[in-house]
Order: C-alpha cells, then structure tokens, then sequence
C-alpha cells in the first residue's frame, strides 16, 4: 500500500516538473521585434543587402500570410527561401514545380497497403511549415488550385477528408516575369491568396563584391542555423494579431481600398481580402519594427507590396505604357490624406 501511494506521488511531482517546464517556455519567449531581427540578421549572412525585402518577407510570415517573389533568374530567390527555412528550427519541404505535378503530389494520396488490407493516407508535401514553391507558374492551374485552400484555411481535403495543417503554414512561391514558354500564369485567385508580392532585383556593386567574398570559398547557407524555435514563431504570430489599430488607421486603409475601386486607372479594384491583409501586414510592420500601435507610414511602407499585385489596370491606351501596378498604388497613396 506504501508503494502504491510513492508512485503516485512520483507521478504528480513529475507532471508537475513537466507543467514548470511548459510554462517556463512560454515565458522566455522572444519580443516580436527581437525575434525579427535575429532572422533578418541571419538570412543577411547569405542575401546581401537586401534586408528591407527580408524585412517584408518576415512582416508576411508573422502576419499569417504568404510571400510570391516575382524577380528574373539569378537574384536569389529560392535561396532566400532555403535561408528562411533553415533560420527556423521547424520542418520544411521545397517542391520543384513542373508541368506533369498533379494535385495529388501536393496534398497527398490514399493508397492501398496489402499487408495492413487498408487504405492509408499518404501526407504530401503540404504538410509541412514552410513550403517552397519554386517556380509556381511552371505546373497546370489545376495543381496551382490545390494550394488554395491550404493556404487561405490552413487545411486540404483529400478524398473527402479534411485535413489541418501544422502551423505556422507559410508558402514562400518564386516565378520568373521574363519566360512565358511552358508557363502557366497564376489565375487571379492565387494572385490574391498572397499577402505580398516582391521582387529582389539586383544588388549594388559593394553588396555583389561582399555577396563573392562570402561564397569564394563554400556557401554560408551550408553552415546556416536556427535562432528561433516553431513555438516562438506561432506565438509572435498571436502577438501581431493584439497590436493596436485605431478607428483612424482603419478609415485610412478604407480610403486607400475604396480609391482603388474608384480610380479611372484600375478595371478591378482590391478586394476585401486585400483590405484585411494591409491591416494585418501593417500590424505585423509596426511589431516588426518594436510599437504595439500601428502609424500612417506603416500603412504606407507595406502598402505597394501588398496592394499591387491585387489590382488590374485597364488597357495599356489609356495609360502610359510605363506605368505599372506599382506606380498606380504610389499615384494613389499621394491623393489619399494620412490620419495625424
């Protein structure tokens, strides 16, 4: 009877070291600005001078959305996704995506094992944290739309069956502007699940020549670790979303959403996706950045990011052939009137 009672006892004490070591956990998590710039200065060991794109592509990530990087081959892309990735202790899959990829190579399949006389569900690649998708616009629209639900509710349905995926879930896709043979350009719908889209562009000359100091003799991203932990980044996630937006702000990104509806410039204006978006790109800016309220210029530096990729302008006779998303959101940002 004795013995019964110690093990009981060895039981509570050690449910209770457990529950310590839970709680001691959540406690030392990172502040959200901290947690920032130690992925920006580490994905900074392998991209060069490229930290305000960096900066933007951790802004999506906290903010619970999806990054598509639009840039021509060579500037880096898909190994600042790997940088990302490998900057975060938590799982990653890459998919190379091609014109045979079938939706079912994505989300996964149920097949029939012999030996257990069952179907068993096979996870695809989906099921992961982050996911490079390089060169998106290389497979079919079918298999583009199998990320549609996974990136928009965070969960597929195969066969029937829904799925949840683990989070954090962020899809960090690449597409090259300049090639159109054998593409398949992203449908409107895609477009529009992500929260920003980027381009890196070409570095400056020091930056280049510190970019070939770095890789004369091996890659940093081969001796690239982890500052941050899966749990420090879903929390910094739940921190974004307390980040305070006052009435004013909210009527200022109602402003900039409606202009785009309105102007003589634009065929489709931003959805109320989109408006919901710069909201939480703006959130997740100002945390970014080490406030817990977010400004007019937050609104501002995340705007054309998150804004141009979501409009379509009209015909190219009624404006001049130069002006591209981009300006048209600049042209607005300039009539829209910031709160003080």
């Amino acid at each position: 009877m004795n013995k019964y009672y110690i093990y009981i006892i060895a039981a509570v004490l050690i449910l209770i070291i457990k529950l310590l070591n839970i709680n001691s956990e959540r406690i030392n998590y990172m502040p959200v600005q901290t947690l920032a710039q130690s992925l920006i200065n580490n994905i900074g060991r392998v991209i060069c001078g490229k930290n305000d794109k960096i900066s933007f592509i951790i802004t999506a990530l906290l903010a619970g959305g999806h990054v598509l990087i639009d840039d021509i081959p060579g500037t880096g892309k898909t190994s600042l996704a790997r940088a990302l990735a490998k900057s975060i202790d938590c799982e990653c899959r890459r998919v190379q995506f091609t014109p045979d990829l079938l939706p079912s190579d994505l989300t996964g399949i149920n097949y029939y094992n012999q030996k257990q006389n069952e179907f068993i569900f096979r996870k695809g690649p989906v099921f992961t944290n982050i996911l490079i998708a390089d060169e998106i616009n290389r497979t079919t629209p079918r298999t583009q739309s199998a990320l549609l639900e996974c990136m928009e509710e965070r969960q597929t349905t195969v066969d029937g069956v829904t799925y949840k995926l683990d989070q954090p879930f962020f899809v960090m896709a690449t597409q090259n502007p300049i090639e159109s043979q054998g593409t398949f350009p992203l449908p409107e719908a895609q477009i529009d699940r992500f929260l920003m889209k980027l381009a890196l562009g070409y570095p400056d000359p020091a930056d280049e020549k510190a970019m070939l100091d770095r890789f004369i003799e091996s890659s940093p991203l081969d001796t690239l670790g982890a500052v941050c932990r899966r749990e420090e980044v879903n929390a910094a996630i739940l921190s974004v979303k307390l980040v305070k937006v006052s009435d004013a702000i909210r009527d200022y990104i109602i402003k900039i959403v409606n202009a785009t509806r309105e102007s003589e410039k634009i065929r489709h204006g931003v959805s109320p996706r989109g408006a919901l978006s710069l909201l939480r790109a703006s959130q997740s800016y100002a945390a970014v950045t080490g406030r817990d309220y977010v400004l007019p210029d937050d609104v501002k530096s995340i705007a054309v990011s998150v804004l141009a990729h979501r409009i379509i302008s009209r015909s190219q006779s009624t404006i001049r052939l130069s002006e591209s998303n981009e300006n048209i959101i600049e042209y607005i940002l300039d009539g829209v009137k910031a709160p003080i």
